[in-house]
C-alpha cells in the first residue's frame, strides 16, 4: 500500500466513524435523561436575585415576602440629648475611678455640656405617621430625627413613654406611609422562623433570620419595679442599633419590637429578644388614647414555684406562688391568698411571673380576669377586677399623671434651668396636704435628683417613686434663689 492509498483509507475510517457515531446518537436520542435538557431563555440567576415587579414568591420556606414587606415600614431613629459632663464626656479612667473611688476622676464634672446622640430603629404601625420603638432609643432626647427607606427625614413628635415595658410612641407628619400590622404574639412557636429587621451600626434597612428559640423570657433588665419582662427570645442577629425595630414572621406581620440582646461583648452574641406584639399594642394603644399607659395590676408579690428558695410541697414546678396579697388589691377582694400557685389567667396557661405579669398587663384598670389557682391540693377559679398602681379602678390621663401625693410635677423648661442653674429636673407646684407638704417643700422646688440619682423628667421620677414604695428617699433640687435644699421622705 502505497502513501496516498494510506491517507485515504484513513479518511475513509474517519467518515465511516462518524456516521456510526451519529446513528448512535439518534438510536438512543428518545431515551436520554430529560435533566440535561434546558430550555435556552432560562437564566442563571443568584438565589436573592429578583427579576421584576412580577415576581412571585415560591410557596414554603422563603423570606423574601416578609422583608419586602417590612423593609419599607422600619425607620431610622437618631436622638439628640442635651447631656452635661456626665454623658458628654467619657475619661478612659472613669470605670477604674468609680469602682476604687465611687466617683468620676477630678475636674470631670467641670467640662462643658455636649450634644449626644443615640440611634436605633423604629416601626411605622398607621399610613399617618405613628412610630413604635423602644423608650430607651429616645429617653432624654431633646430633638427626635426618623429617618424613612426612601431617605426623607422628619422631626418626630414624642406621643409617650413607657418605661416598665420599655416602648415609647412617636409620630411624624406624613400620609401614605408603608407600615406593619401587629400579629398575634401569643400564636408564635419555639421553633419559627421569624427576621428581625433594623439598622445595626447604622446600616440601614438590614434583614437578619432565626428561629424563636424561647417565650415568656425574663433577662432582668428591666431595673422599673414593675418592669414587665416577657421577651420572645430569638437567634436572630441583632445589635447595637436594632432596638426598636421589628421582629415579623414570614406573613410580614409585627409579632415583637427588637429590645435587647445578652452578650458578654456587647454585641450579638447569639441570643436577641423582642417585647411580645400582643403586649406592645396594647401599650401603643393607651399611649395614643390617654398619653399614659393604664397600668393594670392584681396587687400581690409572686415568684415563681421553681425559685429553689420556697420550701413548698407541688405536684409539678410550674406556676407563680402567691407570697403575699396587698390591702385592698384586686387579688384580696378576689380571694386570693399567700400560698395560693397561680395557673392560668383567663384561659392561658400560666408557667412563671414573667407570663402572669405579661397576661395581667394587657388589662386595664376595671377589665376583669380569670384566675385559676391551687390551694391545697384543690385546683379553683375565681374573677379579679384590677385595680391600678393606685389600687383604684379608673382610667387615668396624661393630665393626672403629673400629679402625686397632692403636688403637681413638670419638666423644667429651658428658660427656667437657666434659671436655676441646672441641666435638667422637675418642678413641683400647687401644693397640698401630702408627702411633699409634710416634708416641708415648697412650690416651685426644682428636683435633681432622688436617692443620688439624676431626674430629668417627670416620668422618670414617677418610676423612682414607685420603685421606693414602703421605703424612705432623699429627695435634692434648688430653689428659684439658687438656695440648694435635701428633704427625707418615707415613700
Amino acid at each position: 500500500m502505497n502513501k496516498r492509498q494510506l491517507i485515504l483509507g484513513l479518511l475513509l475510517a474517519s467518515i465511516l466513524g462518524g456516521i456510526i457515531a451519529l446513528g448512535g446518537y439518534k438510536l438512543f436520542e428518545d431515551d436520554r435523561p430529560t435533566y440535561i435538557q434546558a430550555p435556552t431563555q432560562n437564566k442563571v440567576l443568584f438565589s436573592s436575585y429578583v427579576s421584576d415587579s412580577s415576581y412571585v414568591v415560591p410557596e414554603g420556606l422563603n423570606f423574601v415576602y416578609a422583608a419586602r414587606i417590612a423593609t419599607p415600614a422600619v425607620v431610622h431613629i437618631k436622638s439628640t440629648i442635651s447631656a452635661g459632663a456626665n454623658f458628654g464626656y467619657r475619661s478612659p479612667f472613669e470605670d477604674m475611678f468609680r469602682d476604687f473611688f465611687g466617683g468620676p476622676p477630678k475636674g470631670y464634672h467641670d467640662q462643658e455640656p455636649r450634644k449626644a446622640q443615640s440611634a436605633g430603629s423604629g416601626v411605622i404601625i398607621s399610613d399617618n405617621g405613628y412610630i413604635v420603638t423602644n423608650n430607651h432609643v429616645i429617653d432624654n432626647a431633646e430633638k427626635i430625627e426618623v429617618t424613612l427607606q426612601d431617605n426623607r427625614r422628619f422631626e418626630a413628635k414624642l406621643i409617650g413613654t413607657d418605661p416598665t415595658t420599655d416602648i415609647a410612641v412617636l409620630k411624624i407628619e406624613a400620609e401614605g406611609l408603608p407600615f406593619l400590622t401587629f400579629g398575634n404574639s401569643d400564636l408564635v412557636q419555639v421553633g419559627e422562623w421569624v427576621l428581625a429587621v433594623g439598622n445595626p451600626f447604622e446600616l440601614t434597612s438590614t434583614v437578619t433570620a432565626g428561629i424563636v428559640s424561647a417565650k415568656g423570657r425574663n433577662i432582668g433588665i428591666l431595673r422599673e419595679r414593675y418592669g414587665i419582662e416577657s421577651f420572645i427570645q430569638t437567634d436572630a442577629a441583632v445589635n447595637p442599633g436594632n432596638s426598636g425595630g421589628a421582629l415579623i414572621n414570614l406573613k410580614g406581620q409585627l409579632i415583637g419590637i427588637n429590645t435587647a440582646i445578652a452578650t458578654p461583648t456587647g454585641t450579638y452574641a447569639g441570643y436577641s429578644f423582642a417585647v411580645p406584639s400582643v403586649l406592645a399594642k396594647k401599650v401603643v394603644d393607651d399611649l395614643i388614647e390617654y398619653g399614659v399607659v393604664q397600668r393594670a395590676v392584681l396587687g400581690i408579690e409572686i415568684v415563681n414555684v421553681s425559685d429553689p428558695r420556697l420550701d413548698i410541697d407541688v405536684d409539678e414546678l410550674s406556676g407563680v406562688y402567691v407570697n403575699a396579697v396587698y390591702e385592698n388589691s384586686a387579688a384580696e377582694e378576689a380571694g386570693l391568698k399567700k400560698g395560693d400557685v397561680i395557673i392560668k389567667v383567663n384561659d392561658d396557661e400560666i408557667k412563671n411571673v414573667a407570663e402572669l405579669q405579661d397576661h395581667v398587663a394587657r388589662h386595664r384598670p376595671g377589665d376583669k380576669i380569670r384566675v385559676t389557682f391551687k390551694r391545697d391540693g384543690k385546683t379553683k377559679t375565681v374573677t379579679a377586677k384590677l385595680k391600678n398602681l393606685d389600687n383604684e379602678i379608673k382610667i387615668v390621663k396624661k393630665d393626672d399623671a403629673y400629679k402625686i401625693e397632692g403636688a403637681s410635677l413638670r419638666n423644667a423648661t429651658k428658660d427656667e434651668l437657666k434659671e436655676y442653674e441646672a441641666d435638667a429636673g422637675v418642678i413641683i407646684e400647687n401644693i397640698g396636704p401630702g408627702k411633699w407638704q409634710d416634708a416641708g417643700i415648697k412650690d416651685g422646688f426644682l428636683i435633681t435628683s432622688v436617692n443620688n440619682r439624676p431626674i430629668k423628667g417627670v416620668d422618670e421620677l414617677r418610676a423612682i417613686l414607685r420603685n421606693s414604695v414602703g421605703e424612705g428617699v432623699l429627695i435634692k433640687g434648688k430653689y428659684p434663689d439658687g438656695k440648694e435644699a435635701y428633704y427625707g421622705m418615707g415613700w
